[in-house]
Parts: C-alpha cells; structure tokens; sequence
C-alpha cells in the first residue's frame, strides 16, 4: 500500500569542475547539499550533470543523491536518481528510489518523488512503499 511523505528541503549547488571542457560550457557538473524536513528528515549528498540547450529555458540534468535520515520514523539510508528536462522554462522530472538501495529500517524501499519548486521555494512529494524482503 503506497505512503506519502511530503515536506520543504533546502538545496545547495556547488560547481564541480566538469570531467571535460567545452568552450561554450554546455555541460556542468555540480555537487549536491540537500536538507529535507516533514515525514522525511534527512539530508542527502550527491552530484549533478546538467546541459543547457541552445534556447533560453530549455535543458536537461541527471543526478544521484544518497539520502541519510528518517522516513516516517524508520531510519536508514536510500538512493535517489534525477532525470529531468526542460523545455520553454516547463519542468519535466523523474525522480525514482534507486532497487535495492534502503538501509536498515528503509531495506525494500521503492517509490517516486516529486520535486515542486513554487516562489523559489523547494518542496517534495514522496509516494513510497516497502516490498517484501527476500
């Protein structure tokens, strides 16, 4: 039976050096510092890859976080990987629970999250469940 979780986060973005060099710097390598509150308390390190398309608003970036906290009270770890897009400034993301991935009170983990920026501010939608351990 699906959970959801929701809440704010707050993101930090460092730039990484990319592992190449283009000179119209299409390609950006970020680190990632994430805080999330509400059902989920946690806070997440992970990196970025992002691309800039040749028109304003439009781009695509993936990224992988691990997750360190609790969810609904259950504690372990978890990886999350990003696939998103945008086109014309429309956000187009895909944010699924690495299988396999949960730790501890959060092995069988699976589920999707969805990311809502609204006045600059970030929240977060986490539909979730645990399979049955094998």
């Amino acid at each position: 039976m699906p959970h959801h979780a929701t809440g704010p986060f707050e993101v930090k973005l460092t730039p990484l050096d990319p592992a190449f060099k283009a000179e119209d710097n299409s390609i950006a390598r970020y680190s990632l510092d994430k805080q999330y509150h509400g059902a989920l308390e946690a806070a997440s390190k992970g990196e970025m890859l992002s691309a800039m398309g040749t028109i304003k608003g439009s781009g695509g970036y993936v990224a992988i976080e691990r997750v360190t906290g609790t969810l609904d009270g259950r504690s372990g770890t978890f990886i999350l990987q990003h696939n998103g897009t945008m086109q014309n400034g429309v956000y187009h993301l895909n944010v699924i629970v690495v299988p396999d991935s949960g730790t501890a009170q959060l092995t069988g983990l699976q589920g999707s999250m969805e990311i809502i920026i609204k006045d600059g501010k970030h929240s977060y939608d986490f539909t979730y469940f645990f399979a049955d351990s094998k």
